[in-house]
């Protein structure tokens, strides 16, 4: 009887362990325009709210890697903070007002 109850709470914890570890985590890779170590600096600061645990980007694929907990922070929020941080994403384009204001080895727009 004793060892039934020892599995029972046993399992009780193995599960409520795994619930807390990986439930709500949510990986998503996002085309960012940009073009050096500054931008990288700059769009992975953008990103790290309140419930970013990692953000990666690469400016030779101009991919970023976010990796966030749902239940705080959702990709559209993560969305809005690049574009509110002059860079482009694959859809959509950041306000000109903001990307006028970087530096000139970061703008990547063909303004011809």
């Amino acid at each position: 009887m004793k060892s039934s109850k020892s599995k029972i709470i046993y399992l009780f914890i193995y599960f409520q362990f795994q619930l807390l570890c990986g439930q709500n985590i949510q990986t998503d890779t996002l085309k960012v325009f940009g073009n050096c170590e500054m931008c990288k600096a700059r769009i992975e600061r953008a990103v790290f709210k309140k419930g970013v645990i990692a953000a990666n980007w690469s400016p030779k694929s101009k991919l970023l890697i976010v990796k966030y907990k749902r239940e705080k922070i959702s990709l559209e929020d993560i969305k809005k903070s690049i574009l509110n941080a002059g860079h482009d994403l694959e859809n959509e384009l950041a306000p000109d007002s903001i990307y006028q204001k970087l530096h000139s080895c970061c703008k990547y727009r063909d303004e011809n």
